[in-house]
């Protein structure tokens, strides 16, 4: 059967390039499975400014909650403030990684503030740049964050009190792999015109082991000793210094 495969997608804001992300959730749609939306709570990132604002951007939102879409607090306001890899490190910036512990918090309790203000449960975690540290570690279990999309691996793990959801480590790897679960990580924004021909000749070929991100969320953790985690972080620093390397 192959590995199967869930989808995120980062970067979701009123004023996010919705055409791109029409274009995903007709492939969502074609595949029958529903992904996982990070929605930064507070966008101040000029870069994800793709037009303007939707002012219905949440009643869509909820629109696709009931369709079974899972939904992230990705971060607060997505702006790099530190140039720390955390425990991650496959990026050397981050909102979160080397900020002090009650700023974090205040962030924190802030996004899933408004989040769950607008209907949006915020149980799950996504950091931008995929960066955090112990600080939001233990400042997400104080605020009942359980869950985390980040990691490396076959299957959900559990570390220091939450879960975590691996994304995958070389896509094209992952793919063929026969066993577990990785997540398919999109960025509706930046994607291309060759981008998109590219991604339903995915969604054609693997569509078929594609699985809803609440199906991911249902299947049992294992636990992970120091030595995985040891291993993640080199394979997280091995990608980040590979990427500087072929730019």
């Amino acid at each position: 059967m192959g590995r199967k495969i869930a989808v995120r997608m980062d970067d979701i804001t009123p004023d996010m390039n919705w055409e791109n992300f029409r274009f995903f959730l007709k492939l969502f749609e074609e595949a029958g499975i529903t992904p996982l939306l990070g929605i930064v709570p507070e966008s101040r990132d000029e870069k994800l400014r793709c037009g303007k604002p939707r002012e219905d951007f949440y009643e869509v939102m909820r629109g696709l909650k009931k369709k079974g879409f899972c939904f992230a607090l990705h971060g607060c306001y997505h702006l790099y403030t530190t140039k720390k890899g955390g425990l991650f490190p496959l990026n050397t910036c981050s909102e979160f990684a080397g900020v002090p512990y009650e700023k974090q918090k205040e962030m924190l309790s802030f996004g899933k503030r408004q989040l769950e203000e607008q209907g949006i449960e915020a149980g799950i975690f996504m950091a931008p740049a995929h960066s955090y540290d112990k600080n939001t570690l233990r400042a997400l279990k104080e605020l009942g964050i359980t869950k985390v999309t980040d990691g490396f691996g076959k299957e959900p793990y559990t570390c220091k009190g939450l879960t975590f959801y691996p994304i995958s480590f070389l896509l094209g790897r992952s793919l063929k792999q026969k066993n577990g679960v990785t997540t398919l990580v999109l960025h509706a924004n930046t994607v291309t015109e060759a981008d998109k021909e590219r991604y339903r000749k995915l969604f054609g070929e693997y569509g078929k082991n594609m699985i809803s991100y609440s199906e991911y969320l249902e299947r049992t953790p294992v636990k992970r000793m120091l030595p995985g985690r040891i291993g993640e972080y080199l394979l997280a620093k091995g990608k980040h210094f590979a990427g500087r390397i072929r730019r």
